[in-house]
């Protein structure tokens, strides 16, 4: 939290160094940059909410800012006045910018940097967030004994999100403890009065079997492939859909056949059969399976959603291409919107389009899936995709806007949207 995260800075902070320069502006200036430092470091826990990717912000970059700032201040000229948008690009694109690699992230720090850096912070209303402000203090130990009164727990907004980041948070850290208390079970074969561990993995194995759709045959998909073009985009992105799902499909079949052996004790049982066997076990997806497949709540879910992603792919061949997509069931959705924007590119070349000039759009329908009765209008060309959740907001389907989404509402499913270029 805030409360720690300032502690842990100011007890580094020495006396000598919080007089080291006698500008009125340093005091604040240096609680600014840790306040800022803390926030940074906060905003990890919440995951993607907090930053787009994870970056390891650290002491280094605090101490490189307020090494900068004590600089800046010494160089002053007094009649001047601090160069904001100087000391807002330091902090903002290099000191801590400098790690981040994504557009948003970037903009969110400079956000920070434009909002809490300037002569408005050394007003008397000034505060990060209410009840968080720049204590006035002259000796380290007036900091440390203000930073002692803050809140122990944060409510998120402190940090610019929602209140509702904290749910995800919970949950997330919720589960997190939970399976770690089942990985750390007693593995013992026995389960007391019922079927052993080994009985009910066999019985769920072999029911798994049964339910796993067939192999792909490599001449069926090339026959099918060539009678719809074998050489447009989305066709070939398809091909290498179906080469993954053909991955997933083997690896499933094989340690599903494999560990019914070693179960009856005709094939010895390896590592990853006996992770495969706890994991199944406590209804979680093998390692195995995981690392050449995507993200599920529990084994019950992924496997659905293997029997419907291959569904998407197995009539998407047999039947042509299909009216609208399920985004979501694809394992590189941002190769199907790139497919796409080759293939309308393709068909306006008449018109001098180039690919590189060619950007996407979104328009979200008053369609649910099921009233899709053809593809999209031939001038525009493009695709339709469902699948789709907005987290922390809602839709107004009759507006065609977003909205706040009730308290404790973490996903709401988005209609049909049309994807053109």
């Amino acid at each position: 939290g805030v409360k720690a995260g300032l502690k842990r800075t100011y007890s580094a902070v020495t006396q000598d160094h919080l007089e080291v320069s006698n500008m009125p502006q340093w005091k604040p200036l240096l609680y600014a940059v840790a306040f800022l430092h803390t926030t940074v470091q906060e905003r990890r826990k919440f995951g993607p909410l907090g930053w787009n990717i994870p970056y390891e912000f650290n002491q280094a970059d605090f101490t490189a800012s307020v090494q900068f700032v004590q600089n800046h201040l010494d160089d002053m000229d007094i009649k001047r006045g601090v160069n904001w948008s100087c000391v807002r690009y330091m902090l903002g694109e290099v000191q801590y910018g400098g790690r981040v690699t994504d557009d948003l992230d970037k903009a969110l720090l400079n956000t920070y940097a434009r909002v809490w850096f300037g002569e408005h912070m050394f007003t008397e209303n000034f505060c990060f967030y209410k009840d968080y402000v720049i204590p006035k203090g002259k000796t380290v130990e007036d900091y440390l004994q203000y930073i002692e009164q803050l809140p122990v727990t944060d409510t998120p907004e402190v940090f610019g999100l929602h209140p509702n980041a904290d749910i995800t948070y919970q949950t997330n850290l919720a589960n997190e403890t939970l399976s770690i208390i089942v990985s750390i079970q007693p593995k013992d074969s026995s389960t007391g009065g019922g079927e052993t561990r080994e009985a009910v993995v066999q019985h769920l194995a072999g029911e798994m079997l049964e339910k796993l759709p067939p192999d792909y045959n490599p001449h069926e998909v090339k026959v099918q492939l060539e009678k719809m073009g074998a050489i447009q985009p989305i066709n070939i992105f398809l091909r290498q859909e179906i080469d993954r799902m053909q991955h997933v499909i083997s690896r499933v079949r094989t340690t599903l056949t494999d560990l019914k052996l070693a179960i009856d004790g005709t094939i010895i049982m390896s590592e990853e059969l006996q992770d495969a066997l706890d994991n199944m076990y406590d209804a979680r997806i093998p390692k195995l399976w995981f690392r050449i497949s995507w993200e599920s709540a529990t084994l019950g879910f992924w496997f659905t959603e293997l029997l419907e992603r291959n569904q998407q792919f197995s009539s998407w061949l047999r039947d042509g291409r299909p009216n609208q997509f399920w985004m979501t069931g694809f394992f590189n959705p941002q190769g199907f919107l790139t497919a796409m924007r080759q293939e309308t590119t393709r068909m306006n070349l008449a018109k001098g389009w180039a690919l590189d000039s060619v950007v996407l759009h979104n328009e979200v329908t008053k369609m649910m899936k099921e009233d899709v009765v053809g593809p999209p209008p031939a001038d525009i060309g493009g695709v339709y995709i469902y699948g789709l959740f907005l987290e922390g907001a809602g839709w107004d389907r009759k507006n065609s806007k977003l909205v706040e989404s009730a308290p404790k509402v973490l996903f709401t499913s988005l209609p049909v949207v049309h994807v053109y270029a």
